[in-house]
């Protein structure tokens, strides 16, 4: 149980799962590099002891894989389970209450204790242009902070019981920020800070946040848990810590006694600045855009403060093993949040909120003969109303029946829906509709449309697994893969325009419809590389569902549409790079070069490659 993040790193490079920089590293380029390359490695947690231009060292890393993530949690993170487990079911309590001894114990670890006296954390007062500004892609727009714990409090019910700690990533550099004055915040659709915002506007007062960043690192992972209603992510926090979360207020805002950096300030209603670009985790930049610009108001540093932070971009990265941590202690919550569902999965290669994958239940008309999804319709749209989970655009569910399913093993979760899809009945869509924030497929900010595709029953068809005769030959559509059973990928001319696209997919799917059923293919993508999408299950997730707007980009081979719905024989997604959809994340070879040194023979570095 770590009281500071730098007993934390202490206690990681003793174990083996932490490397320190001694080198200079230049915080423009050059530390996001190197995170990248020793994550990719599958290597430590990285010390950062001189970074250019900051008195300040910071970390990286350091949730960089499950193992080293349930290291740091090791003395609290079957207690905390167990707390989940309770809440989930709490009759099991009553009925085994010696088995739960421990839960209350922990539960007791949940509650904020308000520090009387000088906090640490206010050891030091400094300035924005103080801290490591780390710019971590070449067309980023300026430094930003990518573990921050945003704190803000309902302004109707005021206190830390009724606060909000999220993860919203903060803008510190560049645009038309002020220097030390003025920072961006950028906090997606679905979020709790949003809803206090909301009410600050309506009573015409700035909200007032706080931007925590170290500390223990249990503070960091509580701010990414989507947590049941009515659980605070200050209770998680005091939980995983085995310590609880210990605060006080100065000027009117909250503050963490155990970070290493705290940012206060102010929100005002109305107003907005230019915020990003940023190379996001879908693996692309998230485009300018106007979001609040929060009026600083102090900055404090406890001594020898470290900062931490992450480099994100195409899955998987460090976000990932947050994702694995998350789900191993929540990951039952959603068959209590939603009866009748077992399981669902956002697909982390496809960017988390773009794709799903569920398995629920299906025992509506037992007694019929029939079978055909029924309950799993009722069950996708509780999903699709669920929390984040609402951000979802493709979402593929099923249920069990004669061999249990793991959505977690993506080609034969996929399998089994396509050899029981009906095409011309199980597609539903919803249009003009919302969709997650740093998905740029639809047609504007936070707009696009999400679909249904649910299947359930037996066998209807074998899946292809070669490219079928009838998909060779289509004249400027010649460079044909297979992606795995049942979907193949189509390499077609460079997209220009929707109205284009509409002439081109329906001169394919006449093509294809003169060739004749082809039943054992009942998905095909469109692609800008069809040698890429083929060549690893990670590309294909992560282009298709990544670059199609399924209203837009869904087309169909013998395809109708009958009393409002859609159907069709063989399904085609274009998956194409559209002119409006944002660029993807390219490092900077220059800078690549340049960190060889830090890898070299003698330098910090050494054999972390290997």
């Amino acid at each position: 149980m770590y009281r500071t993040l730098e007993e934390c790193l202490i206690d990681l490079e003793k174990h083996g799962h932490l490397v320190r920089v001694k080198e200079e590293v230049d915080p423009y380029l050059e530390m996001a590099a190197i995170h990248l390359k020793v994550y990719e490695a599958g290597g430590p947690a990285i010390l950062f002891e001189r970074v250019k231009g900051s008195s300040f060292r910071a970390v990286s890393n350091l949730f960089g894989s499950l193992e080293r993530s349930k290291f740091i949690f090791r003395h609290t993170w079957e207690a905390v389970h167990q707390v989940m487990a309770v809440r989930n079911e709490p009759i099991n309590a009553i009925k085994h209450p010696f088995a739960h001894l421990a839960t209350g114990l922990t539960a007791f670890k949940a509650l904020p204790i308000k520090n009387r006296g000088r906090l640490p954390v206010m050891a030091q007062e400094i300035r924005i242009s103080d801290l490591p500004l780390i710019h971590h892609w070449p067309n980023d727009g300026g430094a930003f902070v990518t573990l921050p714990q945003v704190y803000s409090e309902d302004p109707d019910k005021p206190g830390i019981m009724n606060s909000n700690l999220g993860m919203y990533r903060m803008q510190l550099s560049g645009n038309q920020y002020v220097m030390n004055q003025e920072i961006g915040l950028h906090y997606q659709i679905h979020r709790g800070i949003g809803i206090h915002q909301a009410k600050a506007n309506q009573h015409g007062a700035p909200l007032k946040v706080s931007c925590f960043v170290g500390g223990p690192p249990a503070h960091t992972l509580a701010a990414v848990m989507p947590l049941p209603e009515g659980l605070s992510e200050m209770t998680v926090a005091g939980m995983l810590a085995g310590r609880n979360f210990r605060y006080n207020y100065v000027d009117g805002h909250c503050i963490s006694s155990d970070a290493d950096f705290v940012i206060t300030g102010e929100i005002y209603p109305g107003e907005t600045k230019p915020e990003g670009p940023f190379g996001d985790h879908l693996g692309y930049y998230s485009l300018v855009h106007p979001f609040p610009v929060m009026k600083i108001h102090k900055v404090y540093a406890k001594p020898n403060a470290i900062w931490p932070f992450t480099v994100v971009g195409r899955p998987p990265q460090e976000d990932t093993a947050f994702g694995k941590l998350i789900h191993e202690l929540t990951g039952d919550s959603i068959k209590y949040e939603i009866p009748g569902v077992k399981e669902v999965h956002a697909v982390d290669a496809a960017g988390v909120h773009p794709l799903l994958f569920a398995i629920g239940s299906e025992r509506y008309t037992p007694y019929q003969r029939v079978k055909k999804p029924a309950e799993l319709l009722t069950l996708a749209n509780r999903i699709l109303g669920t929390g984040q989970l609402s951000l979802a655009k493709y979402l593929f569910i099923t249920a069990e029946e004669n061999e249990p399913l793991d959505s977690h093993q993506e080609v034969k979760f996929l399998a089994h829906i396509l050899e029981r899809i009906d095409l011309r009945r199980d597609i539903h869509f919803h249009t003009n509709t919302t969709i997650d924030t740093l998905d740029y497929s639809g047609t504007g900010l936070n707009s696009g449309s999400k679909v249904v595709l649910a299947a359930y029953g037996d066998k209807q068809r074998e899946l292809c697994r070669e490219v079928p005769d009838s998909l060779k030959n289509i004249r400027g559509y010649e460079a044909v893969q297979l992606i795995m059973p049942g979907i193949v990928a189509i390499q077609g001319p460079a997209f220009t325009s929707y109205a284009d696209a509409e002439v081109e997919l329906r001169g394919l799917c006449d093509a294809l419809r003169e060739k004749g059923p082809i039943p054992s293919c009942p998905m095909i993508i469109l692609c800008d590389d069809s040698s890429f999408l083929s060549e690893s299950i990670g590309n294909f997730l992560w282009a298709t569902f990544t670059r199609s707007n399924p209203s837009h980009d869904m087309y169909g081979v013998n395809s109708f549409h009958e009393h409002k719905h859609w159907g069709c024989d063989n399904l085609i997604i274009d998956a194409r790079t559209k002119p409006h959809q944002a660029p993807p994340l390219i490092p900077d070879p220059t800078v690549e070069k340049r960190i060889e040194r830090l890898f070299a023979k003698g330098a910090s570095l050494e054999g972390i490659l290997k």
